[in-house]
């Protein structure tokens, strides 16, 4: 891995706006947020969203901001193909961007029977440069994650007969058995939001390896929008899965969040729910949506995992007092569908996380968007399903709004939510944020962002990972991968105000891939100025 070197920010103010925008309000009665700025209509959806939204309408941009970014459009729309040579050995760095423009939000799958073939998604900002703004990157490996194969963005889906753009929120599946690849997206008009949808992408290795690249279209021959918002509804946070359920045989599962927009609600929206769409593997037929948390007002953070039995388990949180405006609690919630079926089950609490990290608030030294995330998985252990679910949470939570010190926490349960083991922390002091859970049935990993090596100002970030015991729920391994620290800050364009919501962990064969972002590479920024240090997408392959 390349050694961070300190850069100036002579570009930071272009864009600095674009995450400023999206920063939430914080509980009534407590001070302002870090920044003054906020928009209600992104207070806690995908902020690539609002990136790519104000970006194409920076007259809509909040007050002072607006010139900023027709100043940001300007620069892009004259960038054109401008970049340093592209580096021939990348180490780590799980891309060929040399462009300098950021990756972040990290998906990864690997292939079960061929572990040669790895697949890995972000949030990629060369879609900037993208005649048709696609914005979700794809990365292919043939070679176990040692280098890129081939790479692009995932290319428009048809939404009412016409063609929508990959929007980011990345999700990336590989098929065990056969190794087809798959890919989910949110998919939206960047200039108007409307339409919008979630679209789910497949395609096998040899036609992702050879094709062009880019957005062409041929590298993802089959892709639907399989929900669609309607009138004053957005889609957001989507998650997805591939298995073999029951008699239903190979599926593919995918969850989102949808939104009702309400000018006139405080936080501009005024319900939002889970939805689930169940499709065959060959995308050919799908289900409507089915509703997850019915009744629920205001919801979060899906993930969806096809068990080793073919039970599907989906969680989410129901959040308590944002659109009231005060403290807020987090209340994980799980619902479970047989093999094979559509009918989930009741809905089991989890937990109820009163010091989550709120939409809004902040790490006590760091201000990129962050908020509890909680994440799932199922193993088979002595003949019967135990589901797991990772969290993120403060351990003091300062006028509301300031976490400090959040840990990673672990529950789980073997009757399928009736009842739950007592909660596991699984970090080990400091702050810990952005947890990533996955198993190859033999190992149980967890994977986060840690400040913990920075034990002065808790601002440098690492990544840790630990194998837990699936019989104990303790951590019987503790690996720090990065080193020396990242400096979260050091990107020209995105600053410390943005670094996805989330990175992603894969387990197979005993080894565990891990995708996240860092700021370790200098490149010139579209060709302008000096190296600097830049926002990248790595992948980090360990034996456990």
């Amino acid at each position: 891995m390349t050694t961070r070197i300190s850069a100036t920010r002579s570009l930071r103010w272009v864009l600095m706006a674009l995450l400023l925008g999206l920063i939430a309000l914080p509980a009534a009665g407590a001070p302002k947020a870090r920044d003054e700025l906020s928009s209600r209509r992104f207070l806690h959806m995908s902020q690539s969203v609002g990136i790519r939204y104000y970006l194409q309408n920076p007259d809509k941009a909040p007050g002072r901001f607006a010139e900023r970014f027709r100043t940001a459009n300007k620069i892009i729309s004259s960038a054109g193909s401008r970049g340093a040579a592209a580096t021939a050995d990348l180490g780590d760095v799980f891309n060929r961007d040399n462009t300098g423009l950021p990756q972040n939000e990290e998906s990864v799958g690997v292939c079960r029977s061929n572990p040669s073939i790895v697949l890995s998604g972000t949030n990629d900002y060369r879609g900037l440069l993208d005649p048709q703004f696609n914005f979700t990157g794809w990365h292919l490996s043939t070679d176990g994650g040692s280098s890129v194969r081939n790479e692009g963005l995932l290319p428009p889906v048809l939404i009412g007969g016409a063609p929508v753009p990959s929007g980011g929120d990345p999700v990336d599946v590989v098929d065990n058995e056969n190794c087809r690849l798959y890919a989910a997206s949110l998919n939206y008009d960047p200039e108007t939001l409307e339409p919008n949808g979630v679209g789910v992408y497949r395609t096998d290795v040899k036609t992702l390896a050879s094709c062009p690249g880019g957005s062409d279209p041929s590298c993802w021959p089959e892709r639907r929008a399989v929900a669609v918002g309607r009138p004053g509804h957005f889609l957001d946070k989507e998650w997805m899965d591939q298995g073999a359920s029951g008699a239903a045989g190979d599926v593919v599962w995918t969850t989102y969040s949808d939104f009702t927009n309400d000018e006139n609600a405080p936080l501009g929206f005024s319900r939002a729910e889970i939805f689930a769409v169940r499709c065959d593997a060959a995308l050919k037929d799908c289900t409507d949506p089915i509703p997850i948390s019915v009744d629920d007002q205001d919801v979060q953070f899906s993930d969806v995992t096809i068990a080793p039995d073919g039970s599907t388990y989906i969680t989410w949180s129901d959040i308590e007092g944002e659109l009231e405006q005060t403290a807020q609690t987090f209340i994980h919630k799980m619902r479970v569908a047989p093999p094979g079926s559509t009918t989930f089950g009741p809905e089991r609490i989890v937990y109820r996380e009163k010091l989550a990290i709120p939409f809004g608030g902040f790490l006590h030294a760091n201000d990129f968007r962050v908020a509890t995330y909680p994440k799932n998985e199922v193993m088979a252990t002595n003949g019967h399903n135990r589901a797991f679910v990772v969290w993120d949470a403060c351990r003091a939570r300062p006028l509301d709004t300031i976490c400090e010190e959040p840990a990673i926490k672990l529950t789980y349960s073997d009757d399928d939510g009736q009842t739950w083991s007592p909660v596991k922390v699984l970090s080990a002091g400091g702050d810990n944020y952005f947890p990533a859970i996955a198993d190859d049935n033999k190992k149980l990993g967890v994977a986060w962002f840690t400040n913990r090596y920075d034990p002065v100002f808790h601002n440098r970030q690492d990544v840790e990972l630990v194998t837990v015991s699936a019989a104990s729920g303790k951590v019987t391994s503790r690996i720090r991968l990065t080193s020396p620290s990242n400096e979260s800050e050091a990107d020209p364009l995105l600053g410390g105000f943005f670094i996805g919501d989330y990175i992603e962990l894969d387990i197979e064969g005993g080894r565990a891939y891990v995708a996240y972002n860092a700021n370790y590479r200098s490149v010139k920024l579209l060709g302008l100025g000096f190296p600097v240090p830049q926002q990248d997408n790595y992948l980090e392959k360990v034996k456990l």
